[in-house]
Formats: C-alpha cells, sequence, structure tokens
C-alpha cells in the first residue's frame, strides 16, 4: 500500500495525516503547542516549537509503516503567520507574528491615509488590514534588533508557515511558497503573478527576502529523512486546501471551515471578481499553470471563542459539552455574544471593534451565554454569506462545512434554520489536510480531479426548521448587536 502524508500545521496545534492510496484517511496525529500574548492584541508563535511539533507527529505518524510506501508529503498551513529568519543558520529572528495580530494597525491607518486601498485591493484582491503578512513584515524590519544589519548583508527570509516548514526540511535548500499562500501577503499582485514592486517599496521590504512561487501541486523540495527521500509535492493554505478537499471544482461551490476562525470561500474560476461588500479575492488554486479565484470572507474568531469559554472564563470543561447545553436551552432568547476579540473581519473589517454581550438580564445564566457564544458562529457565516451572494449573483443551495466545530449537530442545525439552505456535512472532515495530500497525490499521479470527486462521502445533510419570520427575527437582533461594537478602542 502507497501513502500520502499530509502536514497541517495550524494555529493552535500540528497535524499529520496519513491517506492511503484509495484516498481513505487512516490516522492522524496531533500535537498542540503554546500561544503568545505578549501585550494586548498580540500573538505570536515559536517557530521552532511549530517545527518541532510538525515533525514530532510526522515521526509519530509514520513509525508503524515502512517509509519506502510515503509516496510523496502535502503541507498546508496558517496562512497570514508570518516568520522572519537567518538564511545561513536557519535561526528565526524574531517569533512569528500571528494572522490574528493586531500590532500593526496603526501601519494599517497610515497605508490607508496615503490613498493605498484602492490600488491594494486592485492587485492583491486584499484589504488593507493587519491580517495580512505585509504589515508584519515591516513591523519586523523597523522594531527588531539587528534584521536591518542582517538584511545589508543579504542574510534575511521571510515565509509564511509553508516556507518555513520547507526551508528546514528540505535542509535550507528550498526558499518557496505556492500561490495561495503568496496571495495572501498583501505583496503578491494576483492579477500579474509577481510580487508587486509599488507595495514592497512603499514599506520598504526588500524582494530578495522573499520566496519563489509556485503552483499548488509541484516539487516543493525533498524531505530528506532516515536515509528516504520523500518529495514534497502539494502546497496550499489552509483555507483553500479545504476548498479542494471538498472538491469545490465548480463555480458558485461554497464551503466553510469551522477552525479558530471561520473562513468561507467561493470558488469563482477564471474570474477574478472585486467585491464591493468586504469581502477579499484570493486564489483558489493553482494546477498546470492555470490559475483559479475565489471570494472570501473570514471571521476572526469561531472556535477560538468556545476556548475562551474553557480557558478564559472556565464555564466549560471541554468544547464536546456546548452542544448538549445549547440544545436545553429551549426558549429563544435575545442575548448575542459578539467575539470581536481581534476586531472584526468580513464583511466589516473594523480593526477597533471588541467583544461584548447583549441582552443580558438578571436571570441570564451560564447556560445562555454558551449557547449565544456557539451562535455567534453561525451569525458571523450568514454575514458573510449574505454579501457573497451579493458579489457573485448567485444564490447559495447548500454549504460544504468541514473543521472541528462542523460535528457540533446544534451548531449546524442552527446554521441551517439561519440561512434557510442545506449545510452538508462530509464523512471525513479533515478536509484541510486532505486537500493538501489530494494535491500532492495528483502531482504523484496517484488519483485524479474525477477520483477526488468519487471520494467525497456525505455524513449528514441539515435542512431548516424555521420560518423566514423567526429568521429574521434573530438576525435583526444579530445586526443590531454588532453596530454597537464598532470603533470601541478609540482610534
Amino acid at each position: 500500500m502507497k501513502y500520502i502524508v499530509s502536514l497541517d500545521q495550524g494555529t493552535t496545534s500540528s497535524r499529520a495525516i496519513l491517506i492511503n492510496e484509495n484516498g481513505k484517511l487512516i490516522d492522524i496525529k496531533q500535537k498542540e503547542f503554546k500561544q503568545i500574548f505578549p501585550h494586548q492584541g498580540w500573538v505570536e508563535h515559536d517557530p521552532n516549537e511549530i517545527l518541532k511539533s510538525q515533525i514530532d507527529v510526522f515521526e509519530e505518524l509514520v513509525s508503524s509503516i515502512s517509509l519506502s510506501d510515503i509516496v510523496s508529503i502535502g503541507i498546508t498551513n496558517q496562512r497570514e503567520t508570518t516568520v522572519i529568519w537567518d538564511k545561513d543558520t536557519g535561526k528565526p529572528l524574531y517569533n512569528a507574528i500571528v494572522w490574528q495580530d493586531k500590532r500593526t494597525s496603526s501601519i494599517c491607518d497610515q497605508m490607508k491615509r496615503d490613498e493605498l486601498s484602492s490600488y491594494v485591493k486592485e492587485s492583491t484582491g486584499l484589504v488593507i488590514d493587519s491580517y495580512f503578512s505585509a504589515t508584519k513584515v515591516k513591523w519586523i524590519i523597523d522594531n527588531v534588533d539587528g534584521v536591518k544589519s542582517k538584511l545589508k548583508e543579504d542574510k534575511v527570509l521571510f515565509g509564511t508557515i509553508d516556507s518555513w516548514l520547507i526551508y528546514n526540511l528540505t535542509n535550507f535548500k528550498n526558499h518557496v511558497t505556492d500561490y495561495t499562500n503568496a496571495s495572501r501577503t498583501m505583496m503578491y499582485n494576483i492579477r500579474t503573478l509577481q510580487w508587486d514592486k509599488k507595495i514592497l517599496e512603499y514599506l520598504d521590504i526588500p524582494k530578495s527576502i522573499l520566496p519563489e512561487v509556485m503552483t499548488s501541486s509541484s516539487n516543493f523540495g525533498e524531505f530528506q529523512y532516515k536515509g528516504f527521500s520523500i518529495p514534497i509535492n502539494g502546497v496550499a493554505g489552509d483555507q483553500q486546501a479545504a476548498l479542494f478537499g471538498q472538491a469545490c471544482f465548480e463555480d458558485g461551490m461554497v464551503k466553510n471551515t469551522y477552525g479558530t476562525g471561520c473562513f468561507l470561500l467561493m470558488n469563482t474560476g477564471k474570474k477574478f471578481m472585486l467585491s464591493e461588500n468586504g469581502l477579499i479575492t484570493t486564489i483558489a488554486c493553482s494546477l498546470d499553470n492555470n490559475i483559479e479565484y475565489a471570494l472570501e470572507g473570514s471571521v476572526f474568531v469561531a472556535g477560538a471563542a468556545i476556548q475562551w469559554l474553557r480557558d478564559s472564563l472556565g464555564i466549560i470543561d471541554s468544547a464536546s459539552e456546548t452542544e448538549k447545553i445549547a440544545s436545553s436551552v429551549k426558549k429563544l432568547d435575545d442575548i448575542y455574544v459578539v467575539p470581536a476579540f481581534a476586531g472584526l473581519g468580513a464583511p466589516y473589517w473594523d480593526m477597533y471593534s471588541r467583544g461584548a454581550i447583549f441582552g443580558l438580564t438578571r436571570d441570564t445564566d451560564r447556560n445562555q451565554i454558551i449557547k449565544a457564544t456557539l451562535e455567534s458562529l453561525a451569525y458571523q457565516t450568514k454575514d458573510i454569506i449574505d454579501v457573497m451572494e451579493k458579489d457573485s449573483g448567485l444564490n447559495l443551495n447548500s454549504l460544504k462545512v468541514d473543521g472541528g466545530a462542523c460535528m457540533n449537530n446544534y451548531l449546524m442545525q442552527f446554521q441551517s434554520d439561519l440561512l434557510g439552505n442545506e449545510v452538508i456535512r462530509p464523512e471525513i472532515i479533515e478536509s484541510t489536510a486532505m486537500g493538501a495530500g489530494y494535491l500532492a497525490g495528483l502531482k504523484s499521479c496517484i488519483w485524479d480531479k474525477d477520483q477526488i470527486i468519487k471520494n467525497q462521502k456525505i455524513d449528514r445533510t441539515f435542512q431548516s426548521q424555521i420560518d423566514m419570520e423567526e429568521r429574521n427575527k434573530m438576525y435583526g437582533g444579530w445586526k443590531k448587536a454588532v453596530k454597537r461594537t464598532f470603533n470601541w478602542i478609540e482610534k
């Protein structure tokens, strides 16, 4: 039996997934790593801990199979998270600045004042926001001791997490990324498929530190492990990998990944479509030098809100409890939790919004707050789907879902009720890891796109069970709550 190993490097954990040549998920290994919060609004990771955790789960995963049976490795990763390291030693020059980090908000504000918003949108498909990599790179260059001197010596490299892993796995030989990850940096022109000269010059970022950009199903280098040379043949940012893993190959297909954040992507094919409603345009996939685009909406805090209930408030012991608790709260509550802990993403893009709970009364209890927090994932999803339909001119018939929180039946039923559409959950919810594996397998000629489609098996389809009047009442309350969080932090 031949195998593909998929490395899934996420925001809170590193995972390794074993897929056999028939496209069946055989095994998963996972290891959490430390979240670092140096100051309010700052979020960091230790790049060396990420690397070690990823190698650890790989070793654990392959310990029971012959290494000669591993055909290829696929990599998928948290996307905008930024690492700067020494070209010669491979040592990070600073912690990885995570996509959730807000420290560069002032740089973004200055870019807007300098009237770069339209140019950035037209060239990169993105909005100017601290979410993306570009301003994180500038901050490291300007604020970390020793970086500017190393730049003068041409000893500095930048990468998103995929690049960081590949550089280390190939023994410092390959400084590369793929089109999907490049498209998340706010430095890459997704029309010309080049690093954008104007943006680089404005931020004073040398092109020399940037990786080579390749198609998502390519040979990114060889992982030398215990005498075996294992090709890395697939790379994609986590959300694009999930879109591919869900076999959303046709225009108009939409998936939502319920992870630390929520990320909705709609495949728009070869059409570069700019949003007029706060969505971003990104590269969905690149195969055989053909580029497909997508509309994307990002919810910054989704599963992270459930972690907040567990780790910060201590009112649940595990995420799995929330399904039973939410189901036990029978009456329709006018309680809304807006988890804008890191500002609001699409369609609002308010860096200065902060989290809030609305509708509290003396009899509000723990269970109602848990239920409202869980429901916030569905409300934020509807926010994005509404504007996605406006931008695309397409009406959603169904939503494909994946990610850990999609196993919560209460949440998925509430999501279907709120949308008035089918919510389709596959048997294998590890769509992100499967997508990277599929990309690696394509390059290795293990399967083709038709076989990937055939591999899709449905676990459950959720149908809406409420009427439009109730749906509109619930959503109207949410919209009112969100508006009251705008600009909470004074600029």
